[in-house]
């Protein structure tokens, strides 16, 4: 007497069952998109992407051009990942907005740079020079603490990564800091005594010579490389994972991070390479 329900309840769970998988494989199947910003990290899951279609996983990467857009973007999920932000920049970002995003791997670390196109050492920067920096909070508070590890300034102790020019207690020069958004420091740069630069920028507009800084962040550890970042209820994908692994162990795409740093050790660090 039973015989008829259960088959029906069998051939619901099928029904069930043959629908999960279709949204599974339609899933799968969707392409992965990939926020980026110009430069080595385009570039490099560029690489990353064509290696990954070899392996039947469809990527597409999508630029952005400024450092605000890509996380808007991933929260709303048009993209599935973004690569253009270190972890204290997301932090920061986080708490600002309170977007559900979250680092998946760390990436390549790339050291910030103190350029000036007008002076040949850190001495040569006259009394009242202007210094263009990073206007957002957290590279605002790096670029100053590169500037006090050159000598030039000294901040207030305890003012962790958030400083601004009003946490500077000691300024002999009296520079003048002058506040840009990140992307158009290389550009600023020929119009002031000492630019804080982004090598990755740099080369990418081949605007001057990037291994020509006066001095860098090579001391920073690994919160500062650029962080692979998915929304928090997409961490899990399997397409991320497989990509993670191929931009990780490629060396097609080892090779290209290397080719576009001239493979200048001063200006970069992979993280995932361990000594």
């Amino acid at each position: 007497m039973s015989h008829p329900r259960i088959l029906k309840n069998l051939l619901a769970s099928l029904a069930v069952a043959s629908l999960a998988f279709s949204a599974m494989g339609t899933a799968l199947a969707a392409p992965l998109k990939i926020g980026v910003v110009p430069g080595v990290f385009a570039d490099s899951v560029e690489v990353a992407a064509q290696e990954a279609k070899k392996q039947g996983l469809d990527v597409h990467v999508v630029e952005f051009t400024d450092w605000a857009t890509p996380n808007v973007a991933l929260n709303a999920g048009d993209i599935d990942l973004n690569y253009y932000q270190n972890s204290n920049y997301l932090a920061n970002a986080v708490r600002d907005t309170g977007f559900v995003i979250s680092s998946v791997q760390s990436g390549i670390l790339s050291f910030l740079g103190l350029y000036s196109l007008k002076h040949a050492s850190l001495a040569d920067i006259p009394e009242g020079g202007r210094v263009a920096i990073g206007s957002d909070a957290v590279n605002l508070g790096r670029g100053l603490r590169l500037v006090e590890s050159a000598g030039l300034i000294k901040l207030r102790e305890g003012t962790g990564l958030l400083s601004t020019t009003s946490d500077i207690i000691e300024n002999p020069k009296k520079l003048r800091f002058v506040e840009v958004e990140g992307p158009q420091l290389v550009r600023t740069t020929p119009d002031v005594d000492l630019a804080v630069g982004y090598p990755y920028f740099i080369l990418a507009s081949n605007a001057f010579d990037a291994t020509k800084g006066l001095a860098y962040t090579s001391y920073e550890d690994d919160s500062w490389a650029i962080h692979f970042v998915a929304r928090n209820d997409k961490k899990n994908d399997p397409r991320i994972a497989q990509f993670l692994e191929i931009y990780k162990t490629s060396p097609a795409v080892r090779k290209s991070i290397h080719d576009f740093y001239r493979n200048e050790q001063k200006l970069y660090r992979l993280t995932w390479l361990k000594d």
